[in-house]
């Protein structure tokens, strides 16, 4: 029997198709966020890309800055919804079966997309295909302890109520195994650091509506198929506020945010020396002088 894939796809792309809709003021902020993290550090590669594309960006914030900055000659947009391009010329395909020949683009971007493909290690080596010989990828996750908070809490108060729990917050990669997922994959040069956003609410029912606009709700096929209870939210809003919130009542959210960056192998990139082909001695370095 066939595994089942950890994502619900269909349901992702409906919750996002939602969150496109309404735009709810001010629930932009972490997309906002992570599209000028990844904005300036492409502004710090002193090359000009020819072509590029912009994978699963949802809002456009990622987009919308790299046109504006004038590094991407032509930039297109992937999305897996007519909608969620609001009216912008782009391609729709899904992330796990891009649509690009082999060597057609100088840089691949995405943000906030890839943590919730059911084959990572397949995109990325999709991706390492699609880009031509000294390309760049770059990207950002969420990965780490992201909304360990609610994910705690939650299970708690169903333990409690119910004498079980099934998973009611996505699971996130760590930054080790998406390091490994890059080198695997073939990239060169690969890249990878974390960074942590903490963000306070009123309460939990703040921070579930701010998901529910982001469209980052669980997508988890092994999520429960039964309507959870008023009961349940208030116990764990409880919970959470007792074992989250700081001194002055407000609730913390984590999210962690992966970055990564590697480059497709080309001649021309700096390579590791080879083993034994040093030319000066460690224990010459050690020797005490005089």
């Amino acid at each position: 029997m066939a595994e089942q894939a950890p994502f619900d796809r269909t349901l992702l792309v409906s919750r996002r198709r939602r969150a496109a809709r309404r735009r709810v003021s001010g629930a932009d902020f972490l997309a906002g966020s992570v599209a000028a993290e990844l904005a300036e550090r492409l502004s710090l590669v002193q090359r000009r890309f020819d072509t590029g594309a912009d994978l699963g960006g949802s809002g456009g914030e990622l987009f919308a800055r790299l046109v504006a900055g004038g590094q991407v000659g032509h930039l297109v947009r992937l999305e897996s919804d007519p909608a969620l391009l609001s009216g912008a010329t782009g391609v729709v395909a899904d992330e796990e079966a891009l649509p690009f020949r082999d060597e057609s683009l100088d840089l691949v971007v995405s943000a906030l997309s890839l943590h919730l493909t059911n084959d990572t290690p397949g995109v990325f080596v999709q991706i390492r295909r699609a880009l031509r010989p000294d390309g760049l990828f770059l990207a950002a996750l969420l990965g780490g302890e992201t909304l360990n908070e609610l994910r705690a809490t939650l299970l708690a108060a169903e333990a409690e109520l119910a004498g079980g729990a099934s998973p009611r917050v996505s699971p996130f990669p760590d930054l080790r195994d998406v390091g490994s997922l890059l080198q695997r994959a073939g990239f060169a040069l690969p890249v990878i650091d974390q960074d942590r956003l903490t963000v306070r609410y009123g309460s939990m029912f703040e921070l579930m509506a701010d998901l529910q606009a982001m469209g980052m709700t669980s997508v988890l096929n092994a999520r429960s198929r039964q309507p959870a209870s008023r009961r349940l939210f208030l116990r764990a809003a409880e919970l959470y506020a007792e074992r989250f919130a700081d001194a002055d009542g407000r609730i913390r959210a984590t999210f962690d945010v992966i970055y990564v960056s590697g480059w497709r192998p080309h001649d021309s990139q700096q390579k590791p020396l080879r083993p034994g082909s040093a030319k000066a001695s460690l224990a010459e370095a050690l020797r005490p002088r005089g």
